[in-house]
């Protein structure tokens, strides 16, 4: 409940205020004011997926899609720290940039957590015939 709230929250503030996201989106993007708006509808649906506790599968999509979600917005989260670095007053500084792309892997981890995908292949794993 706790990552579908957060990624609720993130795709809201992606749709009524993409200025932020749009100055650390790297400049190869194309379109990127549609691609703000895109990865906060995929947000929000991401969090409504997590939620669904009466469609397992729909539940593990969600989590697949924040998954990869988390691990495609990666760059522009490099580009962020690189932009912040190349400013006199170092903007927001390694202290936040460094842990911020650390958290990447962890937050992939808890979106296949907490969709019930790291379970899932834990008990297909086992029940593998080929085991």
């Amino acid at each position: 409940m706790i990552l579908a709230a957060v990624y609720g929250a993130a795709g809201i503030i992606h749709l009524t205020r993409p200025a932020p996201f749009l100055a650390i989106t790297p400049d190869w993007v194309p379109a990127p004011d549609v691609v703000i708006a895109l990865t906060g509808m995929a947000e929000i649906a991401g969090a409504i997926g997590l939620v669904q506790t009466r469609s397992l599968p729909l539940r593990r999509a969600a989590g697949w899609g924040l998954a990869l979600y988390a691990l495609c917005v990666w760059p522009a989260n490099y580009h962020h720290m690189q932009l912040d670095m190349a400013r006199p007053d170092h903007g927001l500084s390694l202290a936040y940039h460094v842990p911020r792309l650390l958290a990447q892997p962890l937050i992939i981890g808890w979106a296949l957590w907490a969709s019930a995908v790291i379970e899932h292949l834990r008990t297909t794993r086992k029940s593998s015939p080929l085991r």
